[in-house]
C-alpha cells in the first residue's frame, strides 16, 4: 500500500460516514481528512515487518500515541490485510521498544541518538525521550489485546511479547516501592519545571499505597504527586488483559498469580487512597495523591484521564463515583475546565490557559449516554478546526484560530473514534 492508495475498506468507511453525516457535511469532510491522515502522513512500514509511526510534527514514535493513532482502523483489520499488517507491525515495534527500555516513552526509528540526549537519566541512542509514564506500558498491551479480539490473530503473541509483559509487571512492582527500590531518575536542565523531576530526579516523596508510581502524566508533564490515579486505573484494566492472554495463549499459570496479585493491590490502593469526599460533588476520584494525604483535584485532557475511566474499561458510565467525578471535571471546580464563546471543555497545564483539547472533547463524547451532549460536542468540533479540516492539540475557547500543533495525529484519531461511535449509536431514523 502506498501513501496515495487507500484500502477499499477505508474508502467504504469514509463513504459510510459521509452518508450518515450528509446533514452535516463539514463534519464528514473533517472525518475523511483525519481518517486518512495517519496512514498517509505518519506510517512507515520497515524491512523487519514492523511499523514506525511518528506522532505528527515530532519525528519520534510514542508508545501511547502510536496505539491511539491506529485504533480507529481496528474495525477494518479483519477486512483488509494491509490494515492488519500495519497494526501488527505497530505492535511488533512497540514490543521491541518496551524490551529495550520500559522506562522510556518515545523512541527513534533506529539507534540514531536523536531526541533529548542531554537529559540526566539512563539514555540510549534508541530513546527520543525517557520520561517514565505508566500509560506508555499500558497502551501496547491494549492494542495487542484489541487486535486479537478483532481479528482472532495470535501471531503477535510470541516470546518477545511474553518478555515485555514480564518487564512491565516487574517495573510496576518496583515502582510500588519507588522510594526504596527504584533506580529510575530523570532531570532536564534546559526546560520548564514541568519537564523535570525534583529531588535530583527522584520526584516528590511518596509512601506505599499499593498503587504504582509514575514520574510523568500522559501529557509528558511531571506529576505533582507520584500516584497518578487514572494511569493506575488503566493499569488495572491492562493487568486484566494480561491475565487472559497469559492463560489462553501462553498457558503461563505460574505468572498469572503474580499479575492478579498486582492488579488487586493497585485497585485496593485506588479505592483506599484515591477517593476524596468533596463538599459539593460527594465521593469522587482525585487526579493524583502521594499516600501521605495530599491530593491534586483536577483532570487533564490527555488520556488516561479521570474522564476516560469508562473508555479505558475501569468502570461503567453509570458508576456513581465516576458520575460525581465527571460532574467535577466538567465544572469550573476543575482548574483546567474552560468555557468561552465558541467552546467549553477540558484543557491541560501542558498548553496555555483557556485552551480546550480536541482529545478531551472526543473522550467526553465517548463516555456520555446523552444524545444532547453528543450533539453539542459535534457542533464544537465543527466550529473549532480553524478552517484546516483537522484537529489540533489545544485551541482557544474564544478564538479557535489560536491553536497548538497543526499536525497532531492522536487528536485526529480521537475525533475519528468519536464520529465512528456516534454513527454506530445514532438511530437509523436520524434526519439527513
Amino acid at each position: 500500500m502506498t501513501k496515495n492508495t487507500l484500502p477499499a475498506s477505508m474508502i467504504e468507511m469514509m463513504d459510510h460516514v459521509t452518508e450518515c453525516l450528509s446533514h452535516r457535511p463539514k463534519l464528514a469532510t473533517m472525518f475523511c481528512n483525519c481518517f486518512k491522515n495517519t496512514i498517509q502522513t505518519t506510517v512507515e512500514q520497515l524491512q523487519d515487518n514492523s511499523t514506525f509511526i511518528i506522532t505528527g510534527d515530532i519525528p519520534a514514535m510514542w508508545l501511547r500515541d502510536s496505539t491511539a493513532q491506529v485504533k480507529p482502523y481496528l474495525p477494518l483489520a479483519n477486512k483488509n490485510n494491509d490494515i492488519a499488517s500495519i497494526i501488527e507491525g505497530v505492535i511488533k515495534r512497540q514490543i521491541l521498544y518496551v524490551n529495550l527500555d520500559p522506562y522510556a516513552n518515545a523512541f527513534n526509528k533506529e539507534d540514531a541518538g536523536a531526541g533529548h540526549q542531554n537529559d540526566i537519566t539512563d539514555m540510549s541512542d534508541w530513546v527520543w525521550e525517557r520520561k517514565y509514564e505508566i500509560d506508555s506500558l499500558c497502551y501496547p498491551i491494549q492494542l495487542s489485546y484489541l487486535f486479537w479480539k478483532q481479528t482472532g490473530s495470535t501471531r503477535h503473541f510470541d516470546q518477545q511479547f511474553l518478555n515485555a509483559m514480564k518487564k512491565i509487571v516487574e517495573v510496576w512492582k518496583v515502582e510500588q516501592h519507588h522510594e526504596e527500590d527504584s533506580t529510575y531518575r530523570f532531570q532536564r536542565t534546559n526546560g520548564p519545571q514541568s519537564d523535570t523531576l525534583t529531588r535530583d530526579g527522584l520526584g516528590e516523596p511518596v509512601c506505599y499505597t499499593g498503587m504504582t508510581w509514575s514520574g510523568f502524566r500522559p501529557s509528558d508533564d511531571a506529576c505533582t504527586y507520584g500516584y497518578l490515579i487514572p494511569s493506575n486505573m488503566f493499569a488495572c484494566t491492562i493487568l486484566g488483559y494480561m491475565e487472559e492472554i497469559l492463560i489462553k495463549i501462553y498457558q503461563a499459570n505460574e505468572i498469572v498469580a503474580s499479575v492478579s496479585e498486582l492488579k488487586q493491590q493497585i485497585q485496593v490502593g485506588i479505592e483506599q487512597y484515591g477517593i476524596i469526599d468533596h463538599p459539593k460533588f460527594g465521593k469522587m476520584y482525585a487526579y493524583e495523591t502521594d499516600g501521605y494525604g495530599n491530593y491534586n483535584l483536577m483532570d487533564d485532557a490527555n488520556v488516561p484521564s479521570l474522564l476516560s475511566m469508562p473508555y479505558l474499561g475501569y468502570c461503567d458510565r453509570d458508576d456513581e463515583i465516576y458520575q460525581n467525578t465527571r460532574a467535577f471535571i466538567l465544572s469550573k471546580e476543575n482548574p483546567y475546565f474552560y468555557q468561552g464563546k465558541v467552546a467549553k471543555g477540558v484543557g491541560s497545564p501542558h498548553t496555555p490557559t483557556q485552551y480546550v483539547w480536541h482529545i478531551a472533547l472526543a473522550i467526553q463524547g465517548l463516555t456520555t449516554n446523552s444524545k444532547t451532549e453528543k450533539e453539542q460536542l459535534l457542533t464544537i468540533f465543527e466550529n473549532t478546526d480553524a478552517s484546516t479540516g483537522y484537529m489540533h492539540e489545544g485551541f482557544h475557547v474564544n478564538d479557535p484560530t489560536k491553536f497548538t500543533r497543526k499536525w497532531f495525529s492522536w487528536a485526529n484519531a480521537m475525533y475519528c473514534e468519536f464520529i465512528m461511535n456516534y454513527i454506530e449509536s445514532a438511530p437509523q431514523h436520524y434526519p439527513k
